[in-house]
């Protein structure tokens, strides 16, 4: 090939682009970003509602969760209290003390206050039980055979409801001597009862009472303890044949001369007597969730409160390596 035939043909340069990093990734990395601002704006704003919260109010929330009740009715600081972060009210955070509100100087606090939810179950239970006391008061003044155990009639509330007490008389008694049969008059008195009991729907606790004087007579080792319990069981026969459910009697108790009605005179004829106690909400929260003794006023109310939904309940903490409780049957 000649020299010249070289001069003639084309230079081609061939120029190779390298492949690089740059350039854009779409917008991925904004949504990252946005999801990491939202998050530590979370925890600022978490920081700064446990810096602004009083000491005794965070002491308030864990105690409250270890047992609601004692924290509620103790009342004080960390008891639902407060209805600001700031102890005053507000919203100026530079101030120990915060401001008082305009237009809402000793105004009503929000929330539930527990306390006042607890004077009202119990206020609502004692309005429940004096209407029950004079649904007996009128039974009993309506019908002439009854009216003659006015005198023998005993009621007043007490704690857990109404307790109505029939008591003994000389020229009157309930039941035959040394016998758990019932005289007619108290068998027309506690069918009217059994019928009339089974309107309020409360449960009852029925048992039976003797004065000090011992059991001389029957079958031997038979006392009045025995003699107690046939007559309360005896009771229980005719308030069921008188229209009371059977599923409202929760105990019968035989009492002997354990609680005496006149503890002045144990002899005394008004010992021995038929009480028949109506249970209210509270009473009957400390008769059913009870063993054999029933469990204090204050738990009572707890389980009510939680089961009427007003109050949280607690979840159980078992200790390491524990097994979890049987459930109640």
């Amino acid at each position: 090939m000649t020299l010249s035939t070289k001069k003639q043909q084309p230079i081609i340069i061939k120029r190779v682009k390298k492949g690089g990093h740059g350039g854009h990734h779409g917008g991925a990395w904004k949504i990252a970003y946005a999801d990491f601002v939202t998050a530590m704006m979370a925890f600022f704003l978490l920081m700064w509602l446990l810096g602004s919260t009083a000491q005794g109010d965070l002491q308030g929330i864990a105690a409250y969760f270890q047992s609601p009740l004692k924290v509620v009715l103790g009342g004080g600081s960390g008891s639902g209290d407060s209805a600001s972060l700031i102890k005053g009210g507000g919203t100026d955070l530079t101030r120990a003390n915060g401001n008082v509100k305009k237009g809402e100087e000793d105004g009503p606090r929000k929330g539930v206050s527990m306390q006042a939810l607890r004077n009202e179950v119990l206020d609502k239970e004692a309005a429940r039980m004096r209407q029950a006391s004079q649904m007996v008061e009128s039974a009993v003044q309506s019908n002439p055979k009854l009216r003659a155990l006015k005198n023998q009639l005993r009621m007043d509330l007490i704690n857990d409801g109404l307790r109505i007490q029939v008591v003994d008389d000389q020229g009157r008694p309930m039941f035959d001597a040394g016998s758990a049969q019932v005289k007619d008059h108290m068998r027309e008195f506690l069918r009217s009862m059994g019928a009339l009991l089974d309107q309020t729907g409360s449960k009852i606790v029925l048992s039976g009472h003797t004065d000090a004087m011992p059991y001389s007579g029957g079958e031997r080792g038979y006392s009045n303890w025995e003699l107690s319990a046939d007559r309360a069981n005896a009771s229980r026969r005719e308030l069921l044949a008188g229209g009371l459910r059977e599923d409202r009697v929760l105990r019968v108790l035989g009492m002997s001369s354990s609680s005496l009605y006149d503890a002045n005179d144990p002899n005394n004829p008004m010992n021995r007597r038929i009480s028949i106690l109506v249970l209210s909400r509270i009473g009957e929260e400390r008769w059913t969730r009870s063993g054999e003794t029933p469990i204090s006023e204050t738990q009572a109310l707890e389980q009510l409160l939680q089961k009427q939904g007003a109050i949280p309940t607690p979840t159980p903490v078992h200790a390491p390596g524990a097994a979890p409780a049987a459930p109640e049957r």
